[in-house]
């Protein structure tokens, strides 16, 4: 049983770094912007643009922060 769970935390832990990484904003600036792209589309709103917008944004936020942080 200690082996099952050891192996479901660290199925947890992979899918963690996975995702998050790093930096959690960036994970949560591509959430909202899925939400918010989910949202427009059930609205009958053409909403491709959200997202290549979001994950420039996101990108440049991030790199900027970084770099300020040297």
């Amino acid at each position: 049983m200690a082996r099952l769970w050891g192996w479901v935390a660290g199925f947890g832990r992979f899918w963690y770094d996975f995702i998050i990484g790093d930096d959690w904003t960036v994970a949560a600036a591509v959430l909202i912007g899925l939400i918010g792209t989910g949202i427009l589309n059930a609205n009958h709103v053409v909403s491709w643009w959200l997202m290549p917008i979001v994950v420039v944004v996101i990108t440049g936020v991030s790199v900027q922060r970084t770099s300020a942080g040297r």
